[in-house]
């Protein structure tokens, strides 16, 4: 299957990790090899139902949830999202790091949003999915976790050492 998928997509969606050759398949079946009828990213990931719908009444905010959409392929996008939990790239830390502040289902959501962003534009442009995009925004991270825990040390009165290299 994964040399059709190729063929029909122009890139190889089962690299991405998370993405089964069932979950390629539904995308399929739901939308087809062509997302040229949606606008831009946004649009679709608002198709799908994975996007936030901020009900804002006299200036305060009433609700907070998911959109309702195609319930197919975001539940397979979630579905998918599962296996973050323990993977070791970037996204599994992204995973983690959300769920650590928002909860496990939030987090499905966002990871499954994240999934329908990397989706998109990886069949839009019939690129190759690469890892290494994330790794600046992992070096940011880790340079402000670093920065926080000293300043929360400095706080509580203890000297640091340079981190070496």
């Amino acid at each position: 299957m994964q040399g059709e998928f190729y063929r029909v997509f122009g890139t190889d969606l089962t690299a991405v990790p998370g993405l089964s050759a069932l979950t390629v398949q539904t995308l399929l079946s739901e939308v087809g090899p062509d997302l040229s009828r949606f606008r831009n990213v946004h649009s679709f990931v608002s198709w799908l139902g994975l996007c936030p719908d901020t009900k804002i009444t006299g200036g305060k905010v009433m609700d907070r949830r998911s959109r309702r959409g195609k319930p197919h392929l975001a539940r397979a996008l979630r579905q998918a999202s599962v296996c973050f939990h323990s993977e070791r790239g970037a996204l599994g830390a992204r995973y983690r790091r959300l769920r650590s502040n928002l909860g496990a289902p939030k987090a499905l959501t966002a990871m499954a949003n994240l999934l329908a962003r990397i989706i998109y534009a990886l069949v839009t442009n019939r690129k190759a999915y690469d890892e290494t995009v994330f790794a600046p925004l992992e070096a940011h991270h880790l340079e402000r976790q670093h920065a926080r825990l000293a300043k929360t040390a400095k706080a509580m009165g203890y000297s640091l050492q340079p981190i070496p290299a």
